[in-house]
This record gives structure tokens, sequence and C-alpha cells, in this order.
């Protein structure tokens, strides 16, 4: 089971920023996870919520402000250039989730699979882009279907959409999994691998291993591989 850092060692470090990435670069995780939004002029930062507010204090929406306006406002922030190249550097895998809904629709894809394409070395890393829009998953096979991806779901998703969906893996949360084991057989028997989200305490880490999850995301990686006594 390979221990991803989900925004980074973000139990430690603020998430998403190289800081985070660093930390789980020390922490020993096999690689990075990571949320990806658009700004107005069309640059791919990492950034989870739609607003600025909750980290960086600003109620401007990522959307409506350019990448200059972002970057003043959270000097720390990182493009998806400037992280994919130290996943690169750092030899470690990415999950990339790109978020919707969102003002660009589906551009956010399209930018994704530029961005990959023309970083140096990308193919030297495991990379795969993640998304809780069963339409995202289906776009970036058209777009490029050399690139992994994985069909994120929560409790509420249709199962239908998992039995079809063309993504290789299938993403549930602990929750879900935790309440209801059976869930990951039955992604196995899709045969898609298994990538939960988001995983810090140590039943629910013992719990992953013994239910064969192929990508266990964590906020804490060096406690991931305590648990679960990696050398």
């Amino acid at each position: 089971m390979l221990i991803y850092a989900h925004r980074g060692a973000s139990a430690d470090f603020p998430e998403l920023t190289l800081a985070a990435y660093e930390g789980a670069v020390a922490q020993g995780a096999d690689g990075f996870e990571c949320d990806v939004r658009l700004t107005k002029d069309e640059v791919p930062v990492l950034w989870h919520n739609a607003t600025m507010l909750e980290r960086a204090g600003n109620p401007g929406l990522i959307a409506e402000m350019t990448y200059q306006e972002v970057s003043r406002a959270y000097p720390q922030i990182l493009t998806l250039d400037q992280f994919l190249a130290f996943a690169v550097k750092s030899k470690k895998g990415v999950l990339i989730e790109t978020k919707h809904p969102v003002i660009s629709g589906n551009r956010i894809e399209e930018i994704v699979v530029e961005t990959i394409a023309s970083t140096k070395g990308i193919e030297k890393i495991a990379v795969a882009v993640m998304s809780f829009s069963w339409f995202a998953i289906e776009k970036m096979k058209r777009l490029d279907p050399r690139i992994q991806t994985t069909f994120l779901v929560h409790k509420n998703t249709p199962w239908f959409q998992a039995k079809i969906s063309s993504a290789a893996s299938i993403g549930p949360g602990i929750n879900e999994i935790r309440e209801e084991p059976i869930r990951a057989e039955r992604i196995k028997k899709l045969n898609k691998s298994l990538n939960v989200w988001t995983v810090d305490e140590s039943a629910d880490i013992k719990l992953c291993q013994k239910l064969g999850v192929d990508i266990l995301i964590t906020n804490k990686p060096s406690h991931a591989r305590e648990v679960l006594r990696y050398p």
C-alpha cells in the first residue's frame, strides 16, 4: 500500500504549500495529493476551497481573481507547474484533484492536461487526475487517455457511476469504508484499484491495509508509515 500525502504533510505544515510537500518527502511519503483551481487568467493553482477566506482571510473567489491578486493575498501559493516540477525532482507520484462545480466548467481539465504534457521529466513519475465529477473524469479520457484517473466517490454517489466510469481507480472516503467495508470488495470486483482518503487514525490505517487499499491518502505520512511498520 502506497502512502500519499494529502495536500502535503498537512497535519504539520500549511496545506498545499512547498513546505508541506517538503515535509511529506521528509516523512517518507510515496507521493503527493493536491487540489487545483483556475484563476481568472487561467493559471492553475493549488487551492481547496472556492474562496481565499479560510487560509488567507480574503473573501475573494479564486476564479474571479488573477494569479497576481491571488499570490499577493497568499504568497505561499503554488502553481501546478511548480508543484509538478517539485514532484519530478523528488521522484514522487501525484494525485491531482480538479474541483467542481466551478465557473470555468471543464476548462480546468484542459489546462491540467496541457501542464502535465509540458512538464519536463513527467514521464518518470506516476501521475493521476481525480475528481468527484463523473463528467470531468470522462473528459480526461477524451483529452488524453494515457493519463490515469481516479473517480472520487462519497456516500451519496450513485453506484452505477462508479461501475461505468472509465477511471482505473475509485476513491471512497474512509468514513464510508469504515461503515461498510464491503464497499472495498465491490470496488475491487470492478477490477479497479482503490484509493482511500483521508486516513489519519491508526485503526483506519490498519483497516485499509487489511482491505487491500492501493493508495492511502493521509495528512500524516510519518504516522502511517509507523503504524504500517514500514522501514
